[in-house]
């Protein structure tokens, strides 16, 4: 009688689908068709520290903008006669929705500081350089939504503040002749630019961000993360040296998800002890208010030259920012082998601080209607 042997990859093994829990076949199951074991690719060591962190933190924020953004909506009523009144309401009579909108508020800044930073660190460590150029301008893009979503939720508030953030958007569009016409009311003048502003804030931003963010992570992967000038032979290398440490990117979701858990109380906190105010409905015909810290720079340009100097001023600062990775030459990526890009760098953030200071000390001036 003849007798079969037993393939023992198939009958001692313990790791055979007959004996694995029924949660890891079912796990290999949806990777099976979703591919979810390829988010386990290595990552460098360097990349866990907080500055390499920044653009998963920006991400981190992102989230917590959709989430509470979502439950703001459901109490928005995005017409100017109740506009102001419904952010009142939300306030004032709607169960913890003061806290929601204190997250939110906070969370907006938070972003824009963080994808500041973000940049900033891009930058001083030359990752913008080959083959990443393509990612670095991703990133200039998601920055300029990051300011147009905090331009945007500052007008739906509908107090004077928004009023007149409105007020600058308006002219700032007539500056720009038929390159504004979506920013002026003539665009669509059976409905209120705050309707469209507010369809802009809650869909076209966040997915525009949102589709924009998914091809920058899959630029990452393809092309790893860059490495860390200090910690290569050759500071002209692209990719991080293989004798330091890795481990899977799904180690490294796990620090943001915990630097996004810490991000989440320190905005609770500021939005508990610091609540945003709730302004009056807005008075037409009057410049009293100052805009949100961010674009305190772009104003006291306004101060010197008037309007167009919003204009001029944010049109060099991305012209720069797009610009820098077909300008800059050098191949080197550590700091100190790159003088020329550091001392541009260096005068256009003293710049824009300095400008901001003087915002600080600076009266609202009228340049509306002039």
């Amino acid at each position: 009688m003849s007798t079969l042997r037993a393939d023992p990859a198939i009958s001692t093994s313990p790791n055979t689908a007959a004996t694995r829990p029924w949660w890891r076949r079912a796990l290999d199951v949806v990777d099976d068709r979703l591919g979810i074991t390829a988010l386990t690719y290595p990552v460098p060591e360097h990349a866990n520290n907080i500055a390499w962190s920044l653009g998963g933190i920006t991400a981190a924020a992102l989230v917590l903008l959709v989430v509470t953004g979502i439950l703001l909506t459901q109490f928005y009523a995005p017409v100017p006669e109740e506009a102001n009144a419904s952010v009142r309401h939300i306030v004032t009579h709607e169960w913890g929705m003061w806290f929601v909108r204190g997250v939110h508020f906070w969370a907006a800044q938070a972003m824009y500081v963080t994808a500041a930073l973000h940049l900033l660190r891009v930058f001083l460590t030359g990752s913008y350089k080959r083959p990443r150029e393509g990612n670095w301008l991703i990133g200039v893009a998601m920055f300029g939504l990051v300011i147009f979503a905090l331009f945007t939720g500052t007008v739906l508030k509908w107090d004077q503040e928004g009023y007149e953030a409105l007020g600058h958007n308006v002219e700032v569009a007539n500056l720009l002749g038929g390159g504004g016409l979506w920013f002026s009311p003539d665009f669509a003048n059976r409905v209120s630019i705050l309707i469209r502003l507010y369809s802009a804030h809650v869909v076209l931003i966040p997915g525009l961000i949102v589709v924009l963010f998914t091809l920058h992570a899959l630029l990452v992967k393809r092309h790893r993360i860059s490495p860390h000038p200090s910690l290569t032979a050759d500071d002209e290398s692209t990719d991080a040296p293989a004798a330091e440490p890795v481990e899977p990117f799904t180690h490294h979701l796990r620090r943001i998800s915990a630097l996004g858990l810490a991000l989440l109380g320190a905005l609770g906190l500021l939005a508990v002890t610091f609540p945003p105010p709730v302004g009056p409905a807005p008075v037409e015909g009057i410049e009293v208010i100052k805009p949100m810290w961010p674009f305190w720079w772009m104003f006291t340009l306004e101060n010197w030259i008037g309007l167009s100097g919003i204009l001029y001023g944010g049109g060099a600062l991305f012209t720069i920012l797009v610009a820098l990775p077909f300008i800059d030459r050098n191949p080197h990526r550590a700091w100190r082998h790159r003088r020329v890009a550091m001392t541009i760098a260096s005068a256009i953030v003293a710049a824009i601080i300095v400008l901001t200071i003087l915002m600080a000390f600076t009266t609202a001036k009228t340049h509306l209607g002039m």
